[in-house]
């Protein structure tokens, strides 16, 4: 029996307005947080920790040229910075043989969603056997208000209309995993994309692993009198689990968000995320206070 369908995501009961230009101020400064310099260090800065993108990997070919696209974009907003890809699985490089190529200290930025057995225990166990590096992985690409403007933008170039109507409403399509975080996360994103929507009901799916299917969550909405419907696919890159979702579409179904500028920004984001959770942590065992980490400058 199929688990019933949870009610779709509105914004109106909770408007995410500030949230939004929070997360847009948040990141354009955190772009400048690589020339952070605390005062009282006079020796050289280290080098830039390498941003290593972790994809998943599939065996369409269009992935690994969609993934390369996106990198390619942020080597395009971040000149300088050292950036490189390694796959889970099914693509080279593969994750293991990327670190073991690198010197000195890296980011694993997650080309993922949700907080999943891969981001959560595959990526540190990369890390961990990897000891010659002094690495971090940083959280997922979502939730974030830059992945649901990534999404959105899909979504309009897939012919999805602008105008809300009572009619509409978007199928938000992910991966799927048994951990109970990664559908809280794909809840949010659904949330979050809803606002930006101003309000047309977005509802979660997923290709496995978890409950609503597409095929599951088109039905319930067309019962309760939607007849516009659209699925987003939360996916960075075609494959097996994307093509599957945009076939159960009964309307437009958006293209993976690829090369996306609000997604190459996400990807960033997160990367200067994780150094700043490496500075204050060094504040920490420093016994830096308050005024000590105040004293901070950045070049801009």
């Amino acid at each position: 029996m199929t688990p019933p369908l949870p009610h779709p995501t509105s914004a109106s009961s909770a408007p995410l307005g500030r949230e939004d230009l929070a997360a847009e101020i948040s990141a354009q400064l955190s772009t400048q947080l690589r020339r952070v310099r605390l005062r009282g260090f006079s020796h050289p800065a280290p080098p830039v920790p390498t941003l290593v993108a972790v994809a998943h990997g599939s065996r369409d070919p269009r992935a690994l040229p969609t993934v390369r696209a996106l990198l390619d974009r942020v080597r395009a907003l971040r000149p300088g910075l050292p950036v490189r890809l390694g796959h889970i699985e099914l693509n080279r490089p593969l994750l293991a043989d990327t670190l073991a190529e690198l010197h000195g200290a890296a980011v694993l930025v997650p080309l993922l969603f949700g907080r999943g057995h891969h981001a959560t225990h595959d990526l540190p166990a990369a890390l961990a056997a990897a000891p010659h590096l002094t690495g971090r992985t940083a959280e997922p690409l979502g939730p974030h208000t830059l992945l649901a403007q990534a999404l959105h933008g899909r979504l309009l170039e897939a012919g999805f209309p602008g105008d809300r109507s009572p009619r509409t409403a978007v199928v938000l399509a992910a991966a799927g995993s048994r951990a109970p975080r990664s559908a809280q996360d794909t809840e949010r994103t659904a949330h979050l994309l809803s606002a930006r929507l101003g309000g047309t009901p977005v509802v979660p799916a997923y290709a496995s692993a978890a409950a609503p299917t597409v095929a599951d969550a088109v039905r319930a909405l067309t019962a309760r009198g939607h007849d516009r419907i659209a699925v987003a696919g939360c996916f960075t890159a075609p494959g097996r689990f994307a093509a599957q979702c945009a076939a159960a579409a009964p309307g437009p179904a958006a293209a993976p968000l690829g090369d996306h500028p609000a997604l190459a920004r996400l990807v960033l984001h997160r990367y200067d995320q994780a150094l700043l959770a490496c500075d204050q942590a060094l504040l920490a065992r420093t016994g830096s206070d308050p005024e000590s980490a105040g004293a901070a400058t950045v070049a801009v």
